[in-house]
């Protein structure tokens, strides 16, 4: 229990530290994080923060995909790394949404990211990249569901 509440203080720390845009001394402080969810949730806000900023973010966001891997529930790393997912897709960084989605072993889950981004780029108008990401989607339940989707939106 001390871990958790340990993990706890310093996540807040680490969000102050980011939110004042001290990103190097947010990721030296995540490192020490006892709790893997709560130092992942801390690396995720971090990379997401780096890019918002317009900064070079590729180390922190191999680091979260990193402290995601390293949670030992598969659910909640498949949870961490969706959420990432969303997170980059929602600033339009679709390719970094798919690569973040490569990790996810769940190929339900993984192939609902890959569904959101083709219909996200098909929204821009970038059809043909959104065929390749639909056609590419391994569970043929979402793929038939976003492919659905795609002809609705047109």
């Amino acid at each position: 229990m001390q871990a958790w509440y340990r993990s706890r203080a310093l996540y807040d720390a680490v969000m102050k530290l980011v939110k004042s845009g001290r990103f190097d001394e947010a990721v030296k402080m995540a490192e020490n994080i006892p709790d893997k969810v709560v130092r992942s949730r801390a690396f995720n806000q971090i990379a997401v923060e780096v890019a918002r900023a317009g900064g070079n973010y590729s180390e922190v966001l191999a680091r979260a995909i990193e402290a995601a891997l390293d949670i030992d529930r598969k659910d909640e790393t498949t949870k961490a790394l969706m959420g990432l997912a969303f997170e980059f897709m929602e600033m339009g960084r679709f390719e970094d949404a798919l690569m973040i989605a490569s990790h996810i072993t769940d190929v339900s889950n993984r192939s609902k990211v890959e569904a959101e981004v083709a219909l996200r780029l098909a929204k821009r108008g970038d059809l043909g990249e959104a065929m390749k990401i639909i056609n590419g989607i391994l569970d043929e339940d979402v793929k038939t569901w976003a492919t659905s989707r795609l002809a609705s939106e047109l």
